[in-house]
This record gives C-alpha cells, structure tokens and sequence, in this order.
C-alpha cells in the first residue's frame, strides 16, 4: 500500500485569524454578512478571551499586539463566489482576481483588520 493509499494523516479543523481588540462587530459584518458565513457559538470557557467563531472553522481571535496577515491567509472555497465578489465591492473592499491556477476561479481580498484571504471556486 503506497503512502497516498491510506488517506490522508490530517484534516484541517480551523485555522485562527488575529484581529485587533473589540473587532468582533466589524468581524461579523465581514464574515457573516459580506462572505456568507454562519457565525457558531464559541464554547463558554473561551468566551472571555474575545473573539468570534464562524464555520466552515474560521475562528478571529483577540491579539493584544495586533498585526494583520500580509501573505499567510486562509483559502474558502465559496458557491457563490461571483456573489461575493460582487458584494466585496460594492462595500468598497479589494478583489484581486488571479487566473494563474488552471480550473480554478479566485480572489484575494482583505477583511477589515487588513488580513488576506483568498476566496476560491472551480471553474
């Protein structure tokens, strides 16, 4: 049996994104009402450490010391990404298509801390 046969060794269950303190309300407004993302409850023992979750596993989390991600990103793949994009702008955020990945249709964008997110769909 080849190492590809059994599966792969991880699945990705969240990644975290910083933000500034008291972000929570821009957050939401960015992710749950322009990307469509439904935002979960966080578990109550972390609630006092600030933040807001939002699935598929997109977690903002409070950084003190807050610099936003330049390069490092998350990548969502979405149904609608025209929708999106089309809502991105009229809210006056960046879309930067990249047509450099064959099959794949995708942006990049910044969410309002000016952390980058790429935003994806096949072809």
């Amino acid at each position: 049996m080849g190492e590809r046969d059994r599966g792969p060794a991880a699945t990705l269950d969240h990644v975290q994104v910083a933000m500034p303190p008291g972000g929570e309300d821009a957050a939401r407004r960015f992710y749950a009402g322009l990307l469509g993302l439904a935002e979960i409850a966080k578990p109550d023992a972390l609630q006092a450490s600030g933040g807001v979750w939002f699935e598929p596993g997109v977690h903002l989390g409070v950084e003190s010391s807050f610099w936003p991600a330049k390069k490092a990103h998350p990548g969502l793949r979405l149904a609608d990404l025209d929708g999106v994009a089309a809502r991105l702008e009229a809210a006056g955020a960046d879309v930067e298509w990249d047509d450099r990945w064959p099959g794949v249709r995708r942006f990049y964008t910044h969410d309002p801390f000016g952390n980058r997110l790429e935003l994806l769909a096949d072809e």
